[in-house]
């Protein structure tokens, strides 16, 4: 059984993501190729960057949002 979710972007994220996704795809695939070919960045790649401290932001929130 597969279960489903709900992602909250902002609407300037989901125009650029519209258009990285193929149209062939359903938004599942996609975030799953998104997420695949990320896993293939290279450690540091961020590093001194503001997308490096941005990163570190989210993680942060993300697993405070847990506790």
């Amino acid at each position: 059984m597969h279960m489903s979710t709900s992602i909250r972007v902002d609407e300037d994220t989901k125009e650029r993501l519209e258009r990285m996704k193929h149209r062939d795809e359903t938004w599942s695939e996609f975030l799953d190729r998104l997420a695949t070919d990320a896993g293939t960045m290279e450690a540091g790649a961020w590093e001194g960057t503001e997308k490096a401290k941005k990163a570190r932001e989210g993680i942060k929130r993300s697993r405070e949002s847990f506790q």
